[in-house]
């Protein structure tokens, strides 16, 4: 999908926002879950830190992960999808965290 920067930061803002208040629902006891300015950082209390964040120069959103390690992820028909494995951000986060995200 090709949209302009303002589109992406829209789309962006909204997954990372989403992501935030069902993680922080879930795992809220287990892990310190925050999201300030297009960064979603997820501390767990038994170790590891993933911070999942916007890179608007290139329309994708970046992942750094204790488990997996740093994955770039673009806008594909309403997923965020690996720009080198063609995986799905949400599933991956799902089963590294153990959660079910909607």
């Amino acid at each position: 999908m090709s949209f302009d920067e303002n589109q992406f930061h829209d789309i962006a803002d909204a997954f990372l926002d989403s992501l935030f208040e069902q993680l922080d629902e879930q795992i809220g006891d287990h892990a310190d879950v925050d999201v300030e300015d297009g960064i979603l950082n997820i501390e767990l209390d038994a170790g590891g830190t993933y911070i999942i964040n916007k890179h608007a120069p290139n329309k994708q959103i970046w992942m750094a992960s204790p488990k997996s390690g740093a994955t770039h992820y673009e806008y594909k028909e309403g997923d965020w999808i690996g720009t080198r494995d063609d995986a799905d951000l949400v599933k991956r986060l799902c089963e590294e965290l153990n959660v079910t995200l909607s």
